[in-house]
């Protein structure tokens, strides 16, 4: 599936700064949508490293209520986490009726870096699949939207990323040991993404592959997939900003 994605598609500059005004206009009056009929939006990014997630997750909530939204940034399980099972601390993480829930990086994790690092057996990496599915159809018979993106870039774009975080003091905090780690093995990372989202993508809550080789198409297609798919859940089509009367 990764390899089918067109991976030079991108966006001119005065394109995206006239799609972006567009798109981050509609996702406020979504988001005031979405307070007033209570209902819980969960949107999880993954990606490879240097993708862009924390690029696009700025967009998106830039013009939005600050009252509206929590990010949260997801690392290695610490404290209590570790001691229980790897969804608790994604349950009480949730959002609740009208509020937004953004995580960066999530319970993915089981079956892409901890299957793939060997921080889990196994058997419960496999038996993960089925637990995800259930876990998200559990969010979505609630009533929660549930959003999922997997931002794709090629090794030799991450790479160059990766080169100009090193030459970029203010960037270079991004590039960490264990991005070179991971990096070396890409293979096998892109055989679990392929898997995840093969076992994983379903009606209620599909994944949304987004080509991130060029910034400004990435974001821009993650702010018009996330207007759609709060039009459609909340049946409500927000004013287009741009378009003449």
């Amino acid at each position: 599936m990764l390899k089918s994605l067109v991976m030079s598609l991108a966006l001119p500059r005065d394109e995206y700064m006239v799609q972006l005004a567009r798109r981050q206009i509609q996702l406020r009056e979504l988001g005031w949508q979405v307070y007033q009929r209570k209902r819980p939006v969960v949107i999880v990014f993954e990606g490879w490293d240097a993708a862009g997630k924390g690029g696009a997750i700025r967009r998106i909530t830039e013009k939005m209520d600050p009252r509206g939204f929590t990010v949260w940034p997801i690392s290695a399980p610490e404290g209590e986490d570790k001691t229980r099972h790897y969804l608790y601390r994604f349950w009480r993480r949730l959002p609740p009726r009208g509020q937004i829930a953004i995580f960066d990086r999530s319970w993915y994790g089981r079956v892409l870096v901890e299957r793939v690092e060997g921080f889990c057996t196994e058997a419960e990496w496999r038996r993960a699949y089925k637990e995800i599915n259930s876990f998200e159809r559990q969010l979505t018979d609630f009533g929660a939207i549930l959003a999922k993106f997997w931002i794709h870039i090629t090794r030799d774009e991450q790479l160059r990323r990766f080169r100009e975080r090193q030459r970029t003091g203010y960037k270079a905090w991004k590039l960490t040991a264990e991005d070179w780690r991971n990096r070396a093995k890409w293979a096998a990372y892109e055989q679990a993404v392929e898997e995840m989202v093969l076992k994983t993508s379903t009606l209620r809550a599909p994944w949304h592959l987004i080509e991130g080789n060029d910034k400004y198409h990435a974001r821009v297609k993650v702010l018009s997939t996330l207007v759609k798919t709060l039009s459609d859940e909340l049946g409500y089509e927000p004013a287009d900003p741009l378009e003449r009367k």
